[in-house]
């Protein structure tokens, strides 16, 4: 399964329900564009140790931006962005899940369920 930011995002709030959820995974991911979101999101270093720490401990995989999954991202931004809003970001997350055939959990569903073929689980904090 592809973790979506906003799920380590409330696992850093203390949300027992997202921990339990990364924690009972079998196969944790993330796309590369998520490992940059945490990355930015960080205060000083220290909190950029803690986030690659928490990764490796987890045994989170990343992966990486590929030819295909930026062709892919790139579609869903034509296709999406004027009707949905849908951001490039969330489009290269999306595509991520989509090329390497992975359901997505994330809470912000509105972000990602105009695109038919990905596989997205909700969460609900």
């Amino acid at each position: 399964m592809i973790f979506d930011t906003d799920i380590f995002i409330w696992a850093q709030r203390g949300n027992l329900k997202a921990a339990k959820l990364m924690e009972k995974s079998e196969e944790r991911y993330l796309s590369v564009q998520t490992y940059m979101e945490l990355l930015q999101c960080a205060k000083d270093k220290k909190q950029h140790k803690y986030v690659k720490n928490f990764l490796t401990m987890f045994g989170f995989i990343v992966f990486p931006l590929t030819e295909n999954i930026g062709h892919r991202a790139s579609i869903y931004v034509e296709e999406y962005t004027l009707a949905s809003s849908l951001r490039a970001g969330d489009a290269i997350i999306a595509a991520t899940a989509v090329e390497n055939n992975l359901p997505l959990v994330s809470s912000n569903v509105k972000h990602f369920k105009m695109i038919k073929e990905l596989q997205l689980k909700s969460f609900k904090p």
